[in-house]
């Protein structure tokens, strides 16, 4: 496959540093699992909010400054391919070269369940190519090849991502590996709020897509920012996603979600009970600039 003319350059200047608005801390928690049996009865009554099948959970609306709905939003939880959001945004401070040419090697190589690449070692692809595949197509390989050719290597790569998570404000975060292979990459929900505020990026008018099977961004009724998923057995099926619903700019976290299409039909249900809620009382009166344009991934 010739990637460089399936993958233009991503515009990495234009990652948006978003700062993020006060938010109440609390105490930080160990990592934790619920089993999928446990999981799957967790519901809430249409008072309460939206009824999820994931075990954490937090809806922002970031137009209004107001959390709409919270499940467990300070406890970190693994969050798997979410990690390169993180990734991202270190390769886009460090100013590295998008177009200097870069070679995945063994060292890229990983082991063990759910390290399926199709990235063959000798592999030579740009920096922003590399960036696309570890973003898109939640390719392992590019996300380690990015930390490896990163100065320092890998080791500085990942001081660096704890570096950037607390400049952000995570204070129930830490990483270990540019991929989220490891389960010890964490992070709690209103943590992953700031992440996806971050990372929020305008690309053009042209979406970016590369072998996307993501049945939200698919969606033509869904009007979205930026979305990465992502999965390991410790994580659970998890989403993260910053959308426009109702003239409202909403950041979705969706973490430990059992089953294959649980994570999906839980952002439906949020959407479609944020569609009742009433107007807030300092809802603006027009819909503001237009939202940018959506980075389409998947894990």
């Amino acid at each position: 496959m010739n990637f460089k003319r399936v993958l233009p350059v991503l515009a990495l200047a234009h990652l948006l540093a978003a700062g993020s608005f006060a938010m109440a801390a609390s105490p930080s928690g160990k990592a934790s699992r619920t089993s999928h049996s446990t999981r799957a009865h967790v519901t809430r009554t249409s008072l309460d909010g939206p009824e999820l099948r994931s075990s954490s959970a937090l809806v922002l609306d970031v137009t209004h400054s107001s959390v709409l709905y919270s499940r467990n939003p300070d406890t970190p939880l693994p969050i798997a391919s979410i990690t390169k959001l993180v990734t991202a945004l270190v390769v886009a401070d460090a100013g590295l070269p998008l177009d200097e040419l870069l070679e995945v090697t063994a060292e890229d190589r990983a082991h063990g369940k759910g390290t399926f690449s199709r990235l063959a070692v000798g592999t030579k692809l740009t920096r922003g190519e590399l960036m696309h595949l570890a973003l898109m197509s939640s390719e392992n390989r590019a996300a380690h090849a990015l930390g490896r050719e990163y100065p320092g290597g890998v080791d500085a790569f990942v001081r660096a991502m704890n570096a950037k998570a607390k400049a952000l404000g995570m204070t129930h975060s830490k990483f270990v590996d540019p991929a989220g292979l490891s389960s010890e990459n964490i992070a709690s929900p209103r943590d992953l709020t700031r992440l996806v505020r971050a990372a929020a990026v305008k690309v053009g008018r042209q979406m970016l897509e590369f072998r996307n099977t993501n049945a939200l961004v698919a969606n033509p009724d869904w009007d979205i920012v930026v979305q990465k998923t992502g999965y390991i057995s410790e994580a659970g099926r998890c989403l993260v996603m910053q959308a426009v619903i109702d003239d409202r700019t909403v950041v979705m976290v969706l973490l430990n979600s059992f089953g294959k299409y649980t994570r999906v039909a839980d952002a439906r249900r949020v959407r479609k009970w944020m569609e009742t809620l009433p107007p807030p009382a300092n809802a603006r009166t027009s819909a503001g600039p237009a939202a940018p344009e959506a980075i389409r991934t998947r894990s």
